[in-house]
């Protein structure tokens, strides 16, 4: 079964980002929900299991960021910061032999 939310939910894939959650799949028993979800940064939609989807830090309701989306944000981080810039690539590609 395939439920459409409205409103969609804010949440986090883990590995993947932030993005909001538009709609869910349900195949019933012995499956995980999949959360059909627009990633914020990318673009890009994923259908992601239960147990990677987490909601995120909610002040009026009493809930704190989620050890596992600080850990996964942190992650990314560390890749963004390892990666090289891609202006670097242009630079070495135009510069005279």
């Amino acid at each position: 079964m395939f439920t459409q939310l409205n409103p969609t939910i804010p949440v986090h894939v883990l590995g993947k980002g932030h993005g909001y959650a538009f709609g869910m799949i349900d195949y019933g028993q012995e499956h995980n929900l999949i959360w059909v979800t627009a990633i914020d940064e990318t673009g890009e939609i994923w259908c992601a299991p239960n147990p990677q989807v987490r909601l995120g830090r909610n002040w009026t309701m009493g809930r704190s960021e989620n050890p596992l989306i600080a850990a996964d944000k942190e992650a990314a981080r560390q890749r963004k910061a390892a990666e090289p810039c891609a202006c670097e690539a242009d630079m070495a590609q135009s510069a005279p032999a």
